[in-house]
């Protein structure tokens, strides 16, 4: 928007001049004014039509012949707008709107009664000179348009590689844990019968001590196979290592910060992973969307001992703020340990926020 100002200055600023220097009629030429600085705001649109260029051409050719008593102003003028459209046009429009303005520029140099071979050669280099810009600039798009696509394929590899490493090391755990039940659990248990019935039968008390002593191990050997069972905690700690990472391989800067307390608040195993999982969306999302290589992230404690946390990232144009399947899903996640997540926009930022639960 910064530059379409500066482009709208220079144009107020050129017609003015013509107006205040030259103009034979000033109501006319500031009507003409007033008209051209309306087709000229359309220009700000994403896709302008090269047609309202053309109509700007047209009325500030118009506004020369008939409204000026010197036609060099209309000249810069019409130069001016096709340095404009060579920044904003595709190839095949800009050079119908170069063809245009050198036949405008031919018809008002026939009007000016010297120098005209001299203005129409400087014309026809300067449009050459655009063409060449234009064509070098739209080949620039289209190679940064691939490579984005291209880095954007490439995460979503990255991603699946690691949810197929964690997917494979999972079930290696689940292997090793049934393994285990299957066979030191199923022997102990075949033990502490054995103990219990010798007891029995001899009244010994020292069969009742290796019975404990069973029932301790087949104790730890469950609580080993829970453990197996049981996803990664992926806390505090492995949310920093994963910023590390992200940092870099994908070059943006995280500005991480763990207020005080925070460490000390006792959180689940569930609730680690929620944590983990809701900030590498967030960073995801603030990658993949995002007009900023720079990510806010502040964990920190609430006033009644929950875990806060806050991801933001500027945003240089306001959009309505839509529902996708990654702000779903961290919804959904925090929704299942009975936490909280709000997303909102301000002062130019997008901020996600929300408590993760401590254990009671």
């Amino acid at each position: 928007m910064k530059y379409f100002m500066l482009r709208f200055i220079v144009f107020v600023g050129l017609w003015s001049y013509m107006i205040v220097q030259y103009s034979e009629n000033i109501g006319l030429s500031i009507m003409s004014f007033s008209l051209a600085i309306g087709v000229f705001f359309f220009l700000s649109l994403q896709q302008a039509s090269v047609y309202l260029y053309i109509l700007i051409s047209l009325i500030i050719v118009g506004h020369g012949i008939w409204l000026t008593e010197k036609l060099f102003i209309t000249i810069i003028l019409l130069l001016y707008m096709m340095i404009i459209a060579s920044l904003r046009l595709n190839a095949k429009s800009i050079k119908l709107f170069i063809i245009f303005n050198l036949v405008l520029s031919l018809l008002v140099s026939m009007f000016i009664a010297e120098n005209t071979i001299e203005i129409l050669v400087v014309i026809v280099l300067i449009s050459f000179i655009l063409i060449v810009s234009n064509h070098f600039q739209t080949t620039w798009k289209e190679q940064r348009r691939l490579y984005e696509e291209l880095l954007v394929e490439y995460r979503k590899l990255k991603r699946f590689n690691l949810l197929a490493e964690q997917d494979a090391r999972v079930e290696e755990r689940n292997r090793i844990a049934r393994d285990i039940h299957d066979s030191v659990g199923h022997r102990l248990t075949a033990l502490i019968m054995k103990l219990e019935m010798l007891a029995i039968q001899s009244e010994n008390s020292e069969y009742r001590e290796l019975k404990k002593m069973a029932e301790e191990s087949l104790g730890e050997t469950r609580q080993a196979v829970k453990a197996l069972q049981a996803e990664e905690s992926e806390g505090i700690a492995t949310v920093v290592n994963m910023i590390r990472k992200l940092e870099a391989e994908n070059q943006i800067v995280v500005q991480f910060t763990i207020q005080q307390g925070v460490l000390t608040v006792p959180l689940s195993n569930e609730n680690n992973v929620v944590l983990y999982r809701v900030i590498q969306e967030a960073l995801t999302n603030a990658m993949r969307h995002g007009q900023s290589r720079e990510v806010r992230v502040v964990l920190g404690k609430s006033a009644i001992g929950d875990v806060s946390f806050e991801i933001s990232n500027a945003i240089y144009k306001v959009k309505p703020i839509v529902f996708g399947f990654g702000l779903t899903n961290m919804q959904k996640r925090l929704e299942e340990i009975n936490g909280r997540l709000d997303v909102f926009q301000k002062d130019d930022r997008f901020y996600l926020s929300g408590i993760i639960p401590k254990v009671n």
